[in-house]
């Protein structure tokens, strides 16, 4: 498989309820580094496996609305805990629907798998990757 990965980053608020999260059951901050990587099988013929730089403004796009945010506020995680790993496929399902939206270009028609990482600090991260359904 080849792989191209793009790098941004979002700052939100949201507390993790449950006595399992220690003191992170309160309102806390994060700034997690994201990395979003798209895998093909072969490359295009200008030597590609997606462009670059609408991979890179398509995650641009999808950490937006959540940037300086607090999730437990946001219609769309009501009722949800916004684990790293929760986020994680949140914003890999958002990826998926520009992917299907032809946003990444014809090379996001060619896209396989995605995986996105979340970094929490230099010592955790959490992920998640999986197949991008073919509509």
């Amino acid at each position: 498989m080849f792989a191209v990965e793009v790098r941004d980053h979002v700052m939100i608020a949201h507390s993790l309820p449950g006595e399992v999260f220690g003191p992170a059951q309160g309102l806390h901050g994060a700034t997690f580094v994201v990395d979003a990587a798209f895998y093909t099988a072969d490359l295009d013929a200008d030597g590609l496996v997606v462009d670059i730089g609408l991979a890179t403004e398509a995650l641009k796009r999808i950490l937006k609305p959540l940037n300086y945010q607090n999730l437990d506020a946001l219609p769309r995680f009501k009722g949800r805990t916004t684990t790293t790993e929760f986020l994680a496929k949140a914003i890999f399902d958002d990826l998926v629907a520009e992917i299907g939206a032809g946003k990444l270009g014809a090379g996001g028609a060619r896209v396989e798998r995605l995986r996105i990482q979340l970094h929490e600090s230099h010592v955790a991260r959490a992920w998640y990757e999986g197949a991008v359904p073919r509509a």
